[in-house]
């Protein structure tokens, strides 16, 4: 059997790179949105007008 401490440094060395790859693919999600809704705003150029006057009432009206 192994020891306990020694197990616990390997479940922490591989959380960190486990965390590091969920960063890299939430950086990569993230970007793949942004550029989806660019090319949307692109072919739908009055819907995202709409979607940018409903945004900015949203935000005026917002109480803090």
């Amino acid at each position: 059997m192994a020891e306990p401490g020694s197990r616990g440094d390997a479940s922490q060395q591989e959380r960190s790179e486990t965390d590091a790859e969920r960063r890299r693919r939430r950086a990569q999600f993230l970007r793949d949105l942004a550029e989806a809704r660019e090319l949307r705003d692109r072919v739908q150029p009055r819907r995202a007008k709409v979607a940018r006057m409903r945004h900015a009432m949203r935000m005026r009206t917002f109480r803090w």
